[in-house]
């Protein structure tokens, strides 16, 4: 049995979910998402909380099972307080702006970068830091990862575009000729 599947959904006051026969609907404070269903997983409201449950023991029945439930449960946190990832931009002369819709980064090429935000994400630049918020944890991550992906940090100087909480292994130079 999935450690993770079995454990019930508490659904928070304010938030309501709606189970249908093609995809789960969640709707909160923050916005609405969806999920899709799954033919092999059942899933059920009793009370306040929402339950997920294997229609067969099928290997695919118990490869969904845990993966069911924590889409379910990251649409539920994301409507309530939303997802965000947090982006450093090092080096002499790097700058990061946001400019309406658009993050215009400046990393050392001889043009500034425009990076365009979709649908539902925000952003805010204070100094060398950049946050990236929305209620789609999927999408949030994305986003996040093609910004890193402009110039991702190098590990001589490090350099570069990194998460906040990332550590970069640092290589030593080239040693002197003897």
């Amino acid at each position: 049995m999935s450690r993770i599947g079995k454990k019930p959904i508490v659904v928070p006051s304010g938030v309501e979910v709606t189970i249908g026969k093609e995809k789960i609907d969640v709707k909160g404070p923050k916005g609405t998402l969806s999920t899709p269903q799954h033919a092999k997983i059942v899933v059920e409201k009793e009370g306040e909380d929402v339950v997920v449950k294997r229609a067969d023991e099928t290997r695919i029945a118990r490869a969904q099972h845990g993966l069911r439930r924590t889409l379910i449960a990251n649409c539920i946190e994301g409507v309530t307080k939303g997802y965000e990832k947090v982006l450093e931009v090092i080096g002499v002369g790097y700058k990061v702006q946001v400019q309406g819709k658009n993050v215009v980064l400046n990393v050392g090429f001889s043009h500034p970068v425009e990076y365009a935000l979709p649908a539902g994400i925000e952003a805010k630049a204070e100094g060398i830091k950049l946050t990236i918020s929305g209620i789609d944890k999927q999408l949030v991550g994305e986003v996040a990862a093609q910004i890193r992906r402009v110039r991702p940090p190098e590990p001589f100087k490090g350099k570069g575009i990194k998460y906040a909480d990332e550590t970069i292994r640092r290589k030593a130079g080239k040693s002197g000729a003897k």
